[in-house]
């Protein structure tokens, strides 16, 4: 696969001057290489062979870094492969990289705000409960609650006691499914990149804070497929149709499996359905909005809606058809759409996450 360099970040590499940079731009690179290793440092020498990097850079010792510290190791037969350590680093950086060009309002600690069970102390207080976390109690309502009863002879009776309230804190699962038809590629632009990088950073996002929420990654061409996280970073886009029916089928599927109440899709896809599978083989029609593809796939979201899980589409192109069938789509499974350029992608994502995670439960 070809990347122009204007895709590249090209300020970063006219000033390499530490290791820590010099890897940021290998991560970004192996990512994009979908885990290839040995691409992305052959990438790297193309780029100082084109003076992108400065002659002064020794890539030789950087691999060799590399190695020392674990982010790649060697396989069976003597390759470099990213090890775990490499996969975290990918996960952190697209962390840092998206959280960058998110306001200030973007982040925080996202409670939801109504009176429940959560570690998040609330200035109102209410009188004590049976069952109520003692460290909560309010001393001083306590007493003046007391003393207003009868302040010559000050005793405590259980009426008296108050408690501070505290925020519910709402738990999370989300399964995002990406799109990886060929479409992706096309025409000059690479979307399937920031979707990878918006799957990984998220994914670290969860796992750095909010440790009881899941996430599960699910790529749909032809047909559908979890992607364990270890492996997201090595995902890459195949000569596929879009199988959008069996993307949401297996999100639907993961998401069932998980026992939290608050459940959530994230769907990228940047054209129309054009296949299902039907009696053992692909029926594919990349022409058109086929009716049995869309009607099948229409099926799909109306199981979501009765499932109870938020559908949200980001729509990555404005084909004309596609718009069409992402308006139906939504209106089926009663969920949200966005026109998203792949560079807003990550805001988009990320702010509509914090907010879906504030719903109240029923």
């Amino acid at each position: 696969m070809d990347y122009r360099y204007g895709e590249l970040p090209l300020d970063l590499l006219q000033s390499l001057l530490t290791y820590e940079q010099l890897l940021q731009l290998f991560l970004d690179l192996v990512s994009r290489s979908g885990g290839d290793v040995d691409q992305a440092l052959e990438w790297m020498k193309q780029l100082q062979a084109r003076g992108l990097i400065s002659d002064e850079i020794d890539l030789e010792s950087f691999r060799d870094a590399l190695e020392k510290q674990g982010l790649v190791s060697r396989d069976g037969e003597g390759n470099l492969v990213l090890a775990g350590p490499g996969e975290r680093r990918i996960r952190r950086q697209a962390l840092e990289e998206i959280f960058t060009s998110l306001s200030k309002a973007g982040g925080g600690f996202h409670a939801i705000p109504r009176a429940g069970t959560g570690n998040e102390p609330l200035p109102e207080t209410r009188p004590y409960e049976f069952g109520d976390d003692p460290a909560r109690l309010d001393g001083i309502r306590t007493v003046a609650n007391a003393a207003r009863r009868d302040i010559e002879a000050l005793s405590l009776l259980p009426q008296d006691f108050e408690v501070f309230d505290a925020e519910h804190q709402s738990s999370c699962a989300t399964a995002i499914a990406i799109d990886i038809s060929h479409s992706m590629i096309l025409y000059g632009e690479d979307r399937f990149t920031p979707a990878k990088k918006v799957a990984l950073a998220l994914t670290e996002l969860i796992f750095q804070k909010y440790p009881k929420d899941t996430i599960d990654i699910v790529l749909f061409g032809d047909e559908a497929r979890p992607v364990p996280v270890e492996q997201l970073s090595r995902a890459q886009v195949g000569p596929f149709h879009t199988n959008t029916k069996a993307g949401l089928a297996l999100a639907r599927g993961l998401l069932m499996r998980r026992k939290l109440q608050n459940r959530q899709v994230f769907l990228i896809t940047d054209g129309k359905p054009s296949c299902i599978h039907e009696g053992g083989r692909l029926y594919k029609n990349p022409f058109g909005l086929d009716l049995k593809i869309v009607n099948r796939t229409l099926e799909e979201a109306e199981k979501l809606r009765r499932d109870g899980i938020q559908l949200t589409t980001f729509m990555i192109a404005t084909d004309p058809q596609l718009v069409e069938f992402v308006e139906t789509l939504t209106r089926v499974a009663r969920g949200r759409a966005y026109y998203a350029s792949p560079t807003d992608l990550a805001t988009f994502i990320f702010r509509d996450y914090i907010r879906n995670r504030k719903k109240l439960f029923k």
